[in-house]
């Protein structure tokens, strides 16, 4: 193909999935991962780090149902009782050190913690989740969740949030939970379920 069809291509990939990395970009252009460096630099399109922090400095609302610093992962985009995103690199700490594949509860734990913090409730709470582990995430690959909230039942006090959690291109663990919020029905009691799988 020509440049100018890779930079259309290329910028057409970023605008697709702007998570995506530039080793990523390499096999689906099939050229070296110098030349991906020098078509975004011509293009002007800033390398995966910084569109992270650029999309990170986008205003979003604010998590209310527990603090920042309890989310797995960073928040990138969050619009309150509708969607979410959070990314979160696999490092050392969190993978089996013989297979550097990552534990299954710290998969869990950044999509249970966007699942609750798109919540627009001070008490969100996990009753229940269905999920499925879809291939073993690697150490440095990076998982970024998407949750989006698919209902609100029973006075406010229910909610239901579908996640996926993708690298790259490829999903890796779906979920469905049913998070309690206090709005409504404060008689209500909910329960955190924990699941972890090792």
């Amino acid at each position: 193909m020509t440049k100018r069809q890779r930079h259309q291509q290329l910028a057409q990939h970023i605008e697709d999935n702007p998570f995506i990395t530039d080793r990523e970009l390499t096999r689906l252009l099939k050229v070296s991962i110098q030349t991906i460096r020098l078509d975004r630099m011509e293009l002007g399109i800033p390398e995966l780090r910084e569109r992270m922090k650029l999309m990170a400095e986008r205003s979003y609302d604010s998590v209310k149902s527990l603090p920042l610093h309890e989310v797995i992962g960073e928040i990138v985009d969050l619009e309150l009782d509708k969607s979410g995103i959070s990314i979160f690199e696999i490092r050392e700490e969190h993978v089996f050190s013989r297979t550097s594949i990552a534990r299954g509860h710290h998969v869990f734990a950044q999509a249970n913690s966007l699942a609750v913090a798109v919540i627009d409730d001070a008490i969100a709470l996990t009753v229940t989740a269905d999920i499925r582990f879809i291939r073993p995430v690697r150490l440095g690959e990076k998982c970024i969740a998407k949750a989006y909230v698919r209902s609100i039942s029973g006075e406010r006090s229910k909610s239901k949030v579908e996640l996926f959690t993708y690298v790259g291109d490829e999903m890796v663990f779906q979920g469905n939970f049913v998070i309690f919020r206090s709005a409504g029905n404060s008689d209500n009691k909910g329960g955190e379920a924990h699941a972890d799988r090792d």
